[in-house]
């Protein structure tokens, strides 16, 4: 099928789900390219939607699917196989004390979902609380926790979906005498606010340490403990959707562990899978027992496949035997190093972030106004395409383009150090261009 018939039956049979397409036909994909049908070769610094975390067509990854698939690959849910139970114990063996009880799903807002319908049983309430530029799914419970976009022209939420204000140290107005970000003043004043919305039916919060499509905003240390001690006050629990941030991405297994912090459920998604459908809502045995109890049920298609099992067991041990975790760490910090350089040398480069593999750079008019830079941000991304570099741009109302960088944990160091070349080179020749 030549070009123009593809595009002209993708625009005929499809159903567009947000955005735009990238304009290339991809055809294959290895490491930490994907290839179109052309034989162009695309360097991805977004492994995939944030999720291959082990690169494309990792060879153990090949063999777990292809061995689970001939022998093991879907069961009756109410059945169980060895990888199920494998994983679970994989899971609670890198997770402190107490998370040791998992339910194995296959999509992030299933597992936020299952953590939200969790809190729910177990303190009796109603009431969810989520950053005002959060995203934790598509689906009606975690659509309703998702701020950052999606909420206009679909009718009513979930009812008692309540907002903090988003920890963004570049843009807060909560300010100390010297300039600083004060978030301590701002958390007060979001629990404030909390407290005269609430009808007295507080079950938990939801937060990812990192948020991700919210734009690359990473929680001030000190921050988690804080948040969950107000949120204990409350009698809720503290839920962190890991989706982006678990399995070694930000340079410890989890993102929390930095903060020596351990939330009352953790959900987990994309990386945990390594490009293919995983998920998993972990718990303490206390509100597991409570749950079961009270008859909870989250009873679907997929639930425990053992085909989702054996790929995550396989994902565990390969960050593990490969020490990714620690290479995620060393890589993030030359990618740190290189993006200061750019903040550095660019008066459009407002703001750099994050930490490990997955960091993003802010992009504005000028650093003295920090006025959104719109549009720029798509030019940058369509010449980092023609020089063969995948970017992934997140635009939100009052906010520059945030471009998330965050390339598989095997990416080779020269080709980190490519892909922020042609960043680069992109961003020079569309500001010279303006």
């Amino acid at each position: 099928m030549d070009d123009s018939t593809f595009w002209q039956q993708a625009e005929q049979h499809l159903i567009r789900y947000g955005g735009t397409f990238t304009p290339r036909r991809i055809e294959r994909a290895e490491g930490s390219y994907v290839y179109d049908n052309r034989g162009r070769a695309i360097l991805d610094f977004t492994s995939g939607q944030m999720s291959a975390v082990l690169g494309h067509g990792h060879p153990d990854i090949v063999r777990t699917v292809t061995e689970s698939v001939t022998t093991l690959a879907h069961l009756y849910s109410g059945m169980l196989s060895q990888p199920v139970i494998d994983l679970a114990g994989c899971l609670s063996d890198t997770l402190p004390d107490p998370l040791e009880r998992t339910l194995l799903l296959t999509t992030g807002a299933e597992s936020n979902e299952a953590a939200v319908k969790l809190a729910k049983l177990y303190t009796g309430k109603f009431e969810i609380v989520a950053f005002d530029q959060s995203w934790h799914g598509m689906s009606s419970g975690a659509a309703s926790a998702t701020f950052s976009a999606g909420r206009r022209g679909y009718g009513p939420l979930m009812p008692g979906m309540l907002t903090l204000p988003t920890p963004n140290a570049y843009r807060s107005p909560f300010r100390t005498p010297d300039g600083g970000y004060d978030w301590e003043a701002e958390l007060d004043y979001g629990f404030r606010m909390l407290d005269r919305q609430s009808t007295g039916n507080l079950a938990a919060c939801i937060v990812e340490p990192i948020l991700s499509s919210g734009g690359i905003i990473e929680l001030p240390l000190g921050y988690l403990a804080r948040l969950k001690e107000e949120c204990h006050k409350r009698g809720m629990l503290l839920i962190l959707d890991e989706a982006q941030t678990g399995i070694g991405r930000t340079g410890h297994m989890y993102a929390f562990q930095r903060d020596g912090v351990t939330p009352d459920i953790i959900t987990l998604s994309k990386t945990l899978g390594a490009g293919l459908p995983v998920a998993a809502t972990v718990t303490t045995a206390e509100i597991e027992n409570v749950c079961h109890e009270r008859g909870f049920l989250f009873y679907t298609t997929h639930v425990s496949d053992p085909l989702a099992a054996a790929v995550a067991v396989t994902v565990l041990d390969v960050v593990e035997r490969d020490e990714l975790v620690e290479r995620a760490a060393h890589l993030g910090t030359i990618l740190g190093k290189r993006l200061g350089e750019l903040r550095d040398t660019y008066e459009q480069v407002g703001d750099v972030r994050g930490r490990g593999l997955l960091q993003g750079i802010e992009l504005v008019e000028d650093k003295t106004s920090k006025t959104p830079a719109d549009g720029l941000g798509q030019q940058v991304t369509a010449a980092c395409l023609e020089r063969g570099l995948h970017m992934n741009i997140v635009q939100l109302p009052g906010m520059g383009g945030i471009f998330r960088i965050a390339p598989p944990l095997t990416i080779e160091e020269d080709d980190l150090h490519k892909g922020v070349d042609i960043l680069e080179a992109s961003i020079r020749d569309v500001v010279g261009a303006g």
